[in-house]
């Protein structure tokens, strides 16, 4: 039988250049495996994230705007297939290692809670004593430990590191994860204007100037600016980056972007609702340790009954963390069906 892995692996060393990854230069997996006919290392790693539970829940978590109305804003799962697009074709362009580049950007977000950014921030304040909670380091910590009744996904060294040092701080090891890094940034700046513009938050008019005349008066003109400027820069350094114009932009639209969007006071005020429905959850099932699932009750003889009620909640999408809070808290006979 023809060994397509080995073909694909004469190609990768063709197609990627030396500052790529190659898949057969891996640093391996935690627990090491008899390796596939068919696909490379990093191959199977997409497919064991794509099909894990905590991927499918992305589609009904919240990116920023907590239950809308509508059905085009986005949720975790499409920002993290917008991200997933934007760097394959910047790997591509870059002549780095697309199949790696991709499996970072589809597990970068797995540790994200419900409710977007209020909710990481809620979960943040809940386990101040333990150090607080970062959806990148959650995000590890499920494909490590959570997934597949706390068996993990058994990932590879290199797409591991990319999901933990995707957010700021942390330089990832791999210029892919660089890559899934700045991606993350281009992708979510773009689509949380376009859903405050659809949700009437921000007005075109609102946009600064400086901004639409810098990377362009529209989203796929943004995108488009954004992308072509982290190719040429790239091309010309050793790192992922954007040139010191579009970076100064770029940080400016960022700002323009928490002080409009992400802390207006209608955000603040959901955000308080946010803490008192997490917070409420939380607190139940560390009172009532009984009542988690068994998976998790193991993990909490393992990791403590914080961290594993941590897990829990924080997994939970949107509507299931609701439909507790409901169960646990209000009167069956008020309970909005």
């Amino acid at each position: 039988m023809t060994n397509f892995r080995e073909k694909r692996a004469a190609l990768e060393s063709v197609m990627i250049s030396q500052q790529g990854v190659l898949s057969v230069n891996t640093k391996g997996r935690q627990v090491p495996e008899i390796e596939s006919d068919v696909r490379t290392c990093f191959q199977r790693d997409i497919d064991r994230i794509i099909h894990c539970k905590s991927f499918r829940r992305l589609m009904h978590k919240t990116q920023v705007f907590l239950q809308p109305e509508g059905d085009h804003y986005r949720t975790r799962l499409t920002h993290t297939l917008e991200v997933s697009r934007i760097a394959r074709t910047i790997a591509r362009a870059l002549e780095l290692n697309e199949d790696l580049t991709e499996a970072i950007a589809l597990g970068h977000d797995l540790g994200h809670t419900p409710f977007g950014h209020a909710g990481e921030r809620a979960m943040n304040d809940i386990l101040k004593e333990e150090g607080g909670f970062v959806h990148a380091d959650q995000s590890l910590r499920i494909v490590d430990k959570i997934e597949k009744d706390g068996r993990g996904l058994n990932l590879t060294y290199e797409v591991r590191n990319g999901i933990r040092t995707h957010t700021s701080g942390r330089v990832p090891e791999t210029l892919e994860g660089q890559i899934v890094r700045l991606s993350d940034r281009a992708a979510y700046i773009n689509h949380d204007v376009d859903d405050a513009l659809r949700a009437g938050i921000l007005k075109e008019s609102d946009i600064p100037e400086e901004i639409k005349c810098a990377l362009g008066d529209n989203y796929s003109v943004r995108i488009d600016t954004m992308i072509k400027d982290i190719i040429n820069a790239s091309a010309e350094n050793d790192r992922i980056c954007m040139s010191p114009g579009i970076s100064f932009v770029c940080d400016s639209f960022h700002s323009f972007m928490f002080e409009n969007v992400y802390t207006n006071m209608r955000a603040k005020n959901e955000e308080k609702k946010v803490f008192g429905v997490l917070s409420g959850i939380f607190e139940y099932y560390v009172r009532n340790p009984d009542k988690l699932p068994a998976d998790y009750r193991k993990s909490a003889d393992q990791d403590g009954l914080r961290r594993a009620t941590a897990d829990y909640v924080s997994g939970m999408t949107d509507k299931y963390a609701m439909s507790r809070y409901s169960e646990l808290f209000i009167p069956e006979s008020w309970q909005v069906k």
